[in-house]
């Protein structure tokens, strides 16, 4: 199995309303995730190794397998979509797309920002459906559950408290979600649109 290393170049500094003092504390969290994704892979082909496939344990390790996946993956697609001084390119492949889905680039916002105030912990998460063309906001609860099949990730926003306590403290949530969509990286998100588009691969770091 490939060891998963932490992607430095992913960290963003200098953003409005996320300090980096936040970034660093919540920065702990996915280091956390990449090293016990890489715990689990050896954990598992140890026990493979040794004819424990079959035993509670190794079903143990294999449901918390996901969880810990996710909770790297997710952690990069969302350090990666934020960049301290951007400006949103309202024609640009990500802009017209929503402009289609929900009439207008700031309707789309409204309603991200709003799924991102949904009660529970979780993820609001921007999909691009390739079979249809459209794009939808879903609110994904813990890392793992309610992710849709065969979606691709445009716009990824961390809605565990750990991403705004340091800065807004408990009831902050939403002070939090107007930084981060104005911390948007939207050169990024545009060729993550038109890789989507296009039946490409872009890697998320």
């Amino acid at each position: 199995m490939s060891v998963y290393s932490v992607r430095e170049e992913l960290k963003p500094s200098g953003l409005n309303g996320i300090s980096d003092e936040q970034i660093n504390d919540h920065w702990n969290l996915y280091v956390g995730y990449v090293n016990n994704v890489n715990a689990l892979n050896n954990q598992l082909a140890d026990m493979r190794g040794n004819g424990e496939g079959g035993t509670a344990a190794y079903t143990d390790r294999r449901r918390r397998f996901g969880f810990e996946y996710d909770g790297m993956v997710l952690h990069e697609y969302y350090f990666g979509n934020l960049k301290a001084g951007v400006d949103m390119n309202h024609d640009g492949p990500f802009g017209a797309l929503v402009a289609e889905s929900f009439g207008s680039v700031d309707a789309w916002a409204e309603d991200f920002k709003t799924c991102g105030k949904s009660r529970g912990i979780g993820w609001t998460i921007t999909y691009y459906d390739p079979v249809t063309g459209q794009v939808n906001n879903h609110f994904i609860q813990h890392h793992e559950e309610g992710h849709i099949s065969g979606f691709i990730p445009l716009v990824v926003m961390d809605c565990w408290e750990h991403a705004w306590m340091v800065d807004h403290g408990a009831g902050g949530r939403g002070a939090y979600i107007d930084a981060v969509v104005d911390n948007l990286n939207w050169g990024l998100i545009d060729e993550r649109t038109k890789a989507a588009q296009e039946g490409k691969v872009l890697n998320r770091f």
